[in-house]
Formats: structure tokens, C-alpha cells, sequence
């Protein structure tokens, strides 16, 4: 069967990547277009655009490439027509999703999607779109089944967080061998991981690497995004304390001993590799005024929002100081609190519902689609 995915992030990438897997391992003729990045590709998927190409961080941004983004989604739609899939599989990334999902409904292509949209977080009236041309919707956070179903009388699919098989299926890596290929002493580290667009970047990591010298204990260790060049990085690589090592984040986690990470995905990914971290964000000053008021969240971070209470530290926009950025990231490096850390973040992984995800979906739409 012929399958065409949609993945606008580094995140999207990853998850569609195991699920072209998948997919590959239930039909041994399948054939995949796809949006997304070099995981995708690796996969087996022939790439149309890659996500570097399609991410607009902020409110004000995406305003000023409107024309980009409209032109993109006409070529979606006539590359969809030109290749005529059995099934159009839309992993997040509503903007564009939900408008090629309106006019893929319109032409009759069956829609799945995989990852849903947080509306949950905000822009609640788009389960209007999700239920009038979505066909199948398959969620990977224990609470969305019960916002779909209970509270808008939609039936979707839990089928666990996929990031637990991603974590589990990658090589152990040896501290001491990692260390020396990576030229990196015998300190342990503290992974920083600012984001994966260049504005975001460099926000938090003027803030993150301004505390590196309050810690000459340890070593900083940048986790370069793979959507980005390392000649960017450079100019924050002026202090001898600061190391980057780039497209190697899970290996990084993997031998870390705390973390600061941008909000997103990244917060979820570190806790399930057990590191204790300090959760940042800080955007433009219009964007996040707006972000403020429309967002009906108690938290940002998707540990805390799983968990449904206050596990990581979470700093935002005023509150993302150097101060209060030492003082939380000593409380972290604590032996007690790490403890206490770690009771909860074995708790959060077995909420997210078991290894399976991937093999679980693409049973799902192959039985659909047959």
C-alpha cells in the first residue's frame, strides 16, 4: 500500500521514522512519501521537504512566512494527488495538518493521524476539523483518550508514547569510550538543550551559559540540534567549559547527570532517561503575551502535565534568570532530591502505557485501510 506521512519537527521525524518501520515489518509492499527529516528518509520514506524547510517558531513568525507557508501547502496537496496514497498519516503539527486533512477529506483520501494535536493546550475548537476529517486518531498522552471520548464524544486510539521504545531500542552507550571520542573529560556533565530553531536556541542558551563558571565541577555539553549547522554554535563555544556534540542527544542524556532543557518534547525525553532537569522556555515578548492568553494550562512541560503536578522546576519568560537558573539546577544536584526525582519519573513511564507504540499504530491502519 502506498502511505504518505506529514512531519513538520525534529520530534515528528523521529516518530515517523519508527512508525515507516513498522508499517515496513506488516506490509512488505509499502511505499512511503513523506514530509519530515533524515530519520525518514534512512527509513525508507522518499522525502518531499524537510522539516528545517518548515518550522516557524512563535506567532509573530509564522505571520511573517504566511506566503512560504501557503505555498508549501499547495504543493502538498498536488504532490499528494500526483502520488495517490491509500492513506494520508498526519503526525502533530496542526497548522498545516488540519488544512491539508480539510481538503484531503474533500477528495476522499482516508486520514489518520498520529500524534494528536495538543488542543487540549489551546485552540480547543479545532475538534470541530478533527472530527469532521479525521478517520482515525491515535493519541499517545493517557489523558487525551479521556479528553477525546468523555468530553467531546470522539473514539480514538491510546497506543502508548512512542518515545519509550525509542529509548529502549537504541545501543548502550559506554560513558568512557563516549567521553574520549567526544573529547570530553572525566567531570560529569550537564546536557543543555536549547531547542532546535535558531531563535529559541539562541534565547536559551544565552541564559543557560551564563551559570557554567558557578559549576567548574562540572562540564556543559550542548546538544546541537540536527537541524543545524555546527559553525552556529560556535560563538557559544568561547568558554572552555562548554563542549557540543551534535545530533547525539540520546547518547548525551544517556550519560548525563542533569539537565536543562527547552520545553517540549525534550522534557519528556530526559525524564524517561532519568536525568534530573530544569525545565526553560523564553520567547519573543508579543508571542508569549499572546501565548499566555489563549494557553489554559498549569503547567508547560509535558512531565508535570502527565503527572498532573510539579515534578521539574519549570522557568519561564521573567522567571528564566541566571539566578534562579543556579539556584534550581543546585537544588537538582542534590543527592536527596534527585531520589525523590526519580520516584516520579518511574511512575510517569509507567503511565505512558508500555513499549508498542509504533507496531501498535501501524496494525491499526493497515487493518483500517484493508
Amino acid at each position: 500500500m502506498k502511505y504518505y506521512i506529514i512531519a513538520g519537527e525534529a520530534s515528528g521525524d523521529l516518530h515517523g521514522a519508527n512508525l515507516i518501520n513498522s508499517l515496513r515489518k506488516q506490509d512488505d509492499k509499502a511505499t512511503f512519501r513523506c514530509w519530515g527529516g533524515d530519520l525518514m528518509e534512512e527509513a525508507g520514506g522518499t522525502l518531499v521537504k524537510h522539516y528545517r524547510d518548515l518550522a516557524f517558531m512563535g506567532f509573530i513568525e509564522v505571520v511573517f512566512n504566511l506566503f512560504t507557508i501557503l505555498k508549501n501547502i499547495s504543493f502538498c496537496k498536488k504532490d499528494i494527488e500526483a502520488f495517490n496514497p491509500d492513506v494520508i498519516i498526519y503526525i502533530d503539527y496542526p497548522g498545516f495538518n488540519l488544512r491539508i486533512a480539510k481538503w484531503a477529506r474533500k477528495k476522499k483520501y482516508k486520514n489518520h493521524y498520529y500524534i494528536s494535536p495538543q488542543i487540549w493546550a489551546w485552540k480547543e475548537g479545532r475538534i470541530k476539523d478533527i472530527k469532521r476529517d479525521v478517520d482515525q486518531l491515535y493519541v499517545i498522552l493517557p489523558f487525551e483518550k479521556e479528553f477525546y471520548e468523555e468530553k467531546h464524544n470522539f473514539p480514538v486510539h491510546f497506543v502508548g508514547h512512542p518515545l519509550i521504545d525509542a529509548i529502549a531500542n537504541r545501543p548502550q552507550v559506554n560513558p568512557l569510550t563516549f567521553k574520549k571520542e567526544h573529547n570530553l573529560d572525566d567531570r560529569p556533565i550537564i546536557a543543555l538543550l536549547p531547542g532546535s530553531r535558531k531563535q529559541e536556541i539562541k534565547k536559551m542558551l544565552s541564559v543557560m551559559l551564563s551559570i557554567t563558571n558557578d559549576f567548574k565541577e562540572y562540564q556543559f555539553v550542548i546538544a546541537g540540534a540536527p537541524s543545524q549547522e555546527d559553525s552556529f554554535y560556535q560563538p557559544f563555544l568561547q568558554n572552555k567549559n562548554i563542549r557540543l556534540i551534535a545530533n547525539k542527544t540520546y547518547d548525551l542524556l544517556s550519560i548525563s547527570n542533569a539537565a536543562l532543557v527547552t520545553s517540549g518534547t525534550a522534557t519528556l525525553e530526559t525524564a524517561l532517561f532519568k536525568v534530573p532537569q530544569v525545565v526553560c522556555y523564553k520567547g519573543s515578548r508579543i508571542s508569549y503575551e499572546i501565548a499566555k492568553r489563549v494557553i489554559n494550562l498549569k503547567y508547560i512541560s509535558l512531565v508535570n502535565l502527565i503527572l498532573d503536578k510539579e515534578v521539574v522546576t519549570e522557568l519561564i519568560q521573567t522567571d528564566f534568570t541566571s539566578k534562579r537558573l543556579k539556584e534550581e539546577l543546585t537544588k537538582i544536584l542534590d543527592d536527596y532530591n534527585r531520589a525523590r526525582l526519580f520516584l516520579d519519573y518511574y511512575e510517569l513511564e509507567k503511565k505512558l502505557g508500555g513499549k508498542g507504540a509504533s507496531d501498535k499504530t501501524a496494525r491499526l491502519i493497515i487493518e483500517e485501510i484493508q
